[in-house]
C-alpha cells in the first residue's frame, strides 16, 4: 500500500485538506485559489495530485471533483457502516420533540411555523430554531399568503445524516401507523388543505372565545348598573 506524502509545514496541499474540512459543499478551484492566496493553476494541480495520492493510498476518504468543484468524500467501500453509524449519532441528540418537528417539516416542506405548530398541536418554534442551529433545517421561501411567513425544509446534511439520496427515499409516513384510522389522520394532516382548515378553526376558536368574554363583559355591565339602581 502506498503512502501519503509528508507534507510540510504551510504548504499549499495542506492548506487546500484543510479548506475542504470546513466545505460542506464542493467548492470550485478557483474559490480555493483565492482563499489560498494562489494561482488557480497551482491548485487545480495540487488538488489532482492530492485525489491520485489517497486513491493510491486507498484510505477511508476520498477526493472528487463534482458538481464544478472539489469535495472530500468518505470511501464507497465503508458506506453502510457510516450511514448507520451517522444515523445513530444523529437520532441519539434529537429529542422527541425534535424528531417529530423535523419529520413535519419533511413529509410537509414548504411548510411555515404556523404549520407545523398545526400538524403538533404545540409552539414548535424553539424546536425549529435548534433544527437550524444543527443545519438539519433551513428557510426555502416565504409565505405571500400569509403575511410573508418564513417556510422551511430540509437540508443537503438531512439527506446525509439519514442516509438518504432525495426525498424521494423517505419511506411512505403510512406505512407507520397501526390502523385505518390512524393513516387516515396521518392523510389529513399532511394535506395543505387540512392545515389551512385546522388554522381555520384555531381562528374560530380565537373567535368564541372573544365573544365569551364580550359577553361576559356585557352582563357584568349590566349587573353593575343594575347595582347602581
Amino acid at each position: 500500500m502506498a503512502e501519503l506524502e509528508r507534507l510540510e509545514s504551510g504548504s499549499l496541499k495542506g492548506l487546500l485538506e484543510a479548506l475542504l474540512l470546513v466545505s460542506d459543499d464542493s467548492v470550485p478551484a478557483t474559490d480555493l485559489a483565492r482563499a489560498a492566496g494562489a494561482e488557480p493553476g497551482e491548485v487545480a494541480s495540487a488538488l489532482a495530485e492530492l485525489a491520485a495520492e489517497y486513491a493510491d493510498a486507498n484510505r477511508g476518504f476520498q477526493l472528487r471533483e463534482v458538481a464544478g468543484g472539489w469535495r472530500l468524500f468518505t470511501h464507497p467501500a465503508y458506506h453502510d457502516q457510516v450511514a448507520d453509524y451517522v444515523l445513530s449519532w444523529d437520532t441519539r441528540r434529537l429529542s422527541q420533540a425534535a424528531l417529530e418537528t423535523l419529520a413535519v417539516i419533511a413529509y410537509h416542506q414548504p411548510v411555515t411555523r404556523e404549520g407545523v405548530r398545526a400538524i403538533r398541536g404545540v409552539n414548535s418554534d424553539g424546536v425549529i430554531a435548534s433544527l437550524r442551529e444543527k443545519g438539519l433545517v433551513r428557510e426555502v421561501g416565504r409565505d405571500r399568503e400569509h403575511g410573508q411567513a418564513q417556510l422551511w425544509g430540509t437540508t443537503r446534511l438531512f439527506l446525509e445524516h439519514f442516509g438518504l439520496r432525495s426525498l424521494r427515499e423517505l419511506p411512505p409516513l403510512e406505512d407507520f401507523a397501526p390502523d385505518e384510522e390512524s393513516r387516515r389522520f396521518i392523510r389529513e394532516r399532511l394535506s395543505g388543505r387540512s392545515i389551512s382548515s385546522t388554522l381555520e378553526e384555531a381562528a374560530e376558536d380565537v373567535d368564541d372565545e372573544r365573544d365569551l368574554l364580550e359577553d361576559y363583559d356585557a352582563d357584568a355591565a349590566d349587573d353593575a348598573g343594575a347595582g347602581d339602581e
